[in-house]
């Protein structure tokens, strides 16, 4: 999804930033974007939760001329690692990339975060306590916070990714506070069963999520250009008074999950 949303920057910006940790797979999408619209594209070797990696990063955009638009994906899921990870790169890598740009966010900036559906099927009352502690992602002692806030039931890496994800929603909506005096905007995105790599190793491990595929009131799998479509619009002008929202891009599973709840 991170690829296909770099496809759309290309044709909206000067210059795209294309950020990963993998140098082949950096390099590989690097030579494939080259030359398909008006944007450079320059590659930029990271993992998100290295702190003197993003200074690096802040100081190359800074160095390029004026943030215009971010668009983070960067996010591991429940198979790819244990519980700490997945709040350390989802959650606590989210917090970290958005706290070194920060002063780089003028009037115009837009910042876009991946957050995932499961926060809004998993987590369905919101418990004040835990959000408090999720609030709080750059806490020198946040994983170890976190895992009192919610119990051992953390340690399962698909509870964890519901959270941290949730995490990453109200992370947005503070930061479009915050940034919105500035005249910048944040938002964030929850995907669906989209059909990706990733998604596909989940499905895998996972076969509920087939289940979730037949519920979906579309009747399939999302597609990685469906998020990014999305991505693109609240990055754009058109979306100039769009600010602090989380927007599902699930094909209605959610709706359909509530409605045979009764929860509608």
């Amino acid at each position: 999804m991170g690829f296909a949303c770099a496809q759309r920057l290309v044709g909206m910006v000067d210059v795209v930033l294309l950020v990963d940790r993998s140098e082949a797979l950096l390099l590989e999408a690097s030579r494939s974007l080259s030359g398909t619209g008006p944007a450079a594209v320059e590659p930029f070797l990271l993992d998100v939760t290295d702190e003197n990696g993003l200074a690096g990063l802040a100081a190359r955009v800074s160095e390029l001329g004026t943030l215009r638009a971010v668009a983070h994906a960067a996010g591991i899921s429940p198979t790819m690692a244990d519980w700490r990870a997945i709040f350390t790169v989802d959650l606590v890598g989210t917090a970290m990339l958005v706290e070194s740009l920060r002063p780089l966010v003028t009037e115009g900036t837009a910042i876009v975060c991946f957050a995932s559906m499961a926060a809004h099927l998993a987590v369905k009352e919101a418990d004040p306590a835990v959000d408090a502690v999720l609030d709080d992602p750059l806490h020198p002692r946040f994983v170890e916070l976190v895992h009192d806030a919610i119990g051992p039931s953390v340690e399962d890496s698909g509870i964890a990714y519901a959270w941290a994800k949730r995490g990453v929603q109200r992370l947005a909506r503070r930061e479009a506070v915050a940034l919105g005096r500035a005249g910048a905007r944040v938002c964030s995105i929850s995907p669906g069963i989209i059909d990706t790599p990733q998604g596909r190793q989940e499905a895998e491990s996972h076969p509920f999520m087939k289940e979730l595929v037949e519920m979906t009131p579309l009747g399939r799998e999302g597609r990685s250009e469906e998020a990014a479509a999305l991505v693109a619009f609240l990055l754009s002008n058109e979306a100039s008074f769009v600010n602090g929202i989380d927007v599902l891009v699930d094909g209605g599973v959610c709706a359909a999950i509530d409605s045979r709840a009764g929860n509608e």
